[in-house]
């Protein structure tokens, strides 16, 4: 498939600010905002040892065949090509964010993890922050799903560290059905942090997992993946949460096998890619609708912008009904 260049431009960076007051003013959880899946791994370090998530033959192989193993590790290991910064400007306001410490490093730092280590989280975060404070009515979703090799000193440096980049710009835990932009901006909250373990219970502003359920299809066939969306879609919780839909396809041990040397991006990624947006594409946000949307690679099509043209639905419903 045809696909577009990797610097996509900041023509979305502002998108929140510039809803009109009926969209602002309704609950977030019906609008629906664009998401990237392992949202840091932009880069991965092929120096460090191969991450504490990865299952025991992995590891065997990537020590036998340093090098090699880890090249091929990288193809399918990377699931987006923009920075934060990029992936910010370019209208990504949902971040999928897994972590882990290096097992055997002495402190307490943690890195952003998929497979292979990426880069400081507290880097990644800073990157974040800066965005933020030039864009005063953004708001991000930070979503830490996945914790490896972490003790409790590590969680509790984690936190710490949240807390002190963002500050005030922390939403605190509350009912769902509260978040409205306008209620955001009114607060001067831009970060909404979920935490899914329970070293944050008791931090007003880490919000629990449960509040941002991410059904996941595993699998490599866009059919029965787009199923899984409707299915879960159709059982989405009226209240007390937010929802994601992870637009997303896993690949399996064969899957990497037959396209060894393709990746992920070139083998199962770009060309189901039509088949994924023309569901994106056709969803509705709103009471029953679709919430976030998250996609591997969002440079490679106009992902963000068609995920946010999709709340112009609920004006225009809006209008309709206001006659």
């Amino acid at each position: 498939m045809k696909t577009r260049p990797a610097g996509i431009g900041n023509v979305n960076a502002d998108w929140m600010g510039s809803l009109p007051s009926k969209l602002s003013s309704m609950p977030l959880k019906h609008l629906a905002v664009p998401g990237s899946h392992d949202s840091f791994t932009f880069w991965v370090d092929v120096h460090a040892p191969v991450g504490p998530d990865q299952k025991a033959y992995v590891k065997y192989l990537a020590t036998m065949f340093s090098v090699l193993a880890k090249k091929v590790m990288v193809k399918w290991s990377m699931t987006q090509n923009l920075s934060f910064k990029e992936q910010l400007d370019a209208g990504i306001r949902y971040f999928d964010l897994r972590v882990s410490a290096k097992p055997g490093e002495p402190g307490n730092e943690i890195y952003f993890i998929h497979g292979l280590f990426g880069h400081k989280v507290r880097d990644g975060l800073l990157e974040i922050h800066s965005f933020l404070s030039r864009h005063k009515k953004e708001v991000v979703f930070l979503d830490f799903n996945h914790y490896y090799a972490m003790d409790s000193e590590h969680h509790v440096h984690l936190i710490n560290m949240l807390l002190e980049v963002f500050g005030t710009k922390l939403c605190n835990n509350c009912a769902v059905e509260r978040i409205t932009l306008d209620y955001l901006w009114e607060k001067k909250y831009q970060v909404i942090v979920f935490y899914h373990h329970s070293s944050a219970q008791g931090i007003p502003v880490m919000w629990p997992g449960n509040k941002i359920p991410a059904p996941w299809a595993n699998t490599t066939e866009p059919v029965k993946l787009i199923q899984f969306l409707e299915a879960t879609l159709k059982e989405r919780s009226k209240q007390g949460s937010f929802h994601v839909s992870q637009a997303i396809l896993t690949p399996t041990v064969n899957t990497v096998a037959k396209g060894l040397l393709w990746g992920l991006r070139s083998y199962l990624v770009e060309r189901n890619l039509p088949t994924i947006m023309s569901w994106v594409e056709d969803q509705r946000p709103g009471v029953d609708g679709v919430n976030i949307i998250t996609s591997d690679f969002v440079d490679l099509t106009d992902f963000a912008d068609i995920v946010i043209k999709l709340n112009n639905l609920l004006l225009s419903e809006n209008q309709y009904k206001s006659r």
